[in-house]
């Protein structure tokens, strides 16, 4: 079989909302697959003017003139009907939603998702956040078939990626795009040419998890030590951001952390003290200094903390918090 009409083989519906999802679907189409149909969340209002936002997935489906559908229920009988009409054997599930039996059981050939871990590591909706807030030197993505459980089907293939120091949350994730683009490519050709073959996952008794991220799972401990901060801001970096209280002038607002680096050593002062040295803004922590180095202060932009001390008059008692 020609791997031409290996790929005219297959009818793909396509599952996703981020821009995460928008590298495999990108590749899928330039691999020369059949994409019969998009599905993706819907719109939601976005915004001080709460206008109705379309998904990246969406956006880009669109520009490719790709049928679209966005379901509130994926349990829903008209839905479920019209996700048969496209008459598809695979489906690819790329940073969507847990699917239903009814749907990812559908297809002739199976379903399989894209998940930015090395499974069975890092289950869960926020692998890519979890695994640099935990100071992991390797990451990797997963392909595997879907089946009742989160994240827990047999892999099909996977790739391992390098943590560096200077990574976080935003170049972490774009190199992950790329590599599981090109991994969910590798995963249809096998499929395509019934070459593909699977391997339960491991049982560990230390399994990490990647449950999602919510605002105060973003807030900073200054009790922890030194590195666990530093990861921690990484982690979040841009989006959704770490995050903590600034106590100056006996005033408090909140203050967003985009990147720091770390000074080792002994002091004696108490955690979360604020020093300013010259152009440097730094606090005082478990095993040494965190420096500031980039920060957005509550109703400002993003700004190098060089920037941002020339509109910060601290108090000699200012905090984090």
């Amino acid at each position: 079989m020609s791997i031409k009409s290996s790929k005219n083989s297959l009818g793909i519906v396509f599952m996703g909302t981020p821009d995460f999802a928008v590298g495999s679907l990108k590749a899928i189409l330039e691999a020369g697959y059949n994409v019969v149909g998009v599905i993706t969340a819907p719109d939601r209002p976005a915004g001080r003017g709460r206008k109705l936002k379309e998904s990246a997935v969406k956006l880009f489906a669109k520009e490719q003139q790709l049928k679209v559908l966005q379901p509130t229920n994926l349990k829903d009988e008209v839905f479920l009907q019209d996700l048969k009409r496209l008459d598809a054997n695979l489906f690819v599930v790329v940073a969507f939603r847990m699917l239903p039996k009814v749907v990812w059981q559908m297809p002739e050939y199976g379903t399989f998702n894209l998940h930015a871990s090395l499974l069975p590591q890092y289950r869960g909706a926020a692998p890519i956040n979890w695994a640099l807030i935990n100071g992991e030197t390797e990451t990797g993505v997963t392909t595997f078939f879907i089946d009742d459980k989160i994240d827990t089907g047999n892999i099909i293939l996977q790739e391992k990626e390098e943590i560096l120091e200077d990574d976080n949350m935003g170049s972490l994730h774009n190199r992950l795009m790329e590599l599981g683009a090109n991994l969910v490519v590798e995963t249809c050709n096998q499929i395509a040419n019934k070459t593909v073959s699977t391997t339960e996952q491991k049982h560990f008794n230390d399994l990490k998890p990647a449950h999602k991220i919510h605002k105060e799972t973003c807030r900073i401990d200054w009790n922890t030590p030194l590195n666990t901060i530093h990861n921690h801001i990484r982690g979040l970096s841009p989006y959704p951001t770490a995050w903590t209280m600034l106590v100056n002038n006996n005033k408090e607002e909140a203050l967003k952390i985009y990147r720091s680096s770390m000074e080792k050593g002994d002091h004696k002062h108490p955690f979360g003290k604020l020093f300013v040295d010259k152009r440097t803004l730094k606090v005082a922590v478990k095993g040494g200094y965190l420096q500031l180095l980039e920060i957005q202060l509550s109703g400002k932009r993003k700004m190098e903390v060089t920037e941002a001390l020339n509109g910060l008059n601290l108090d000699k008692t200012a905090y984090l918090r």
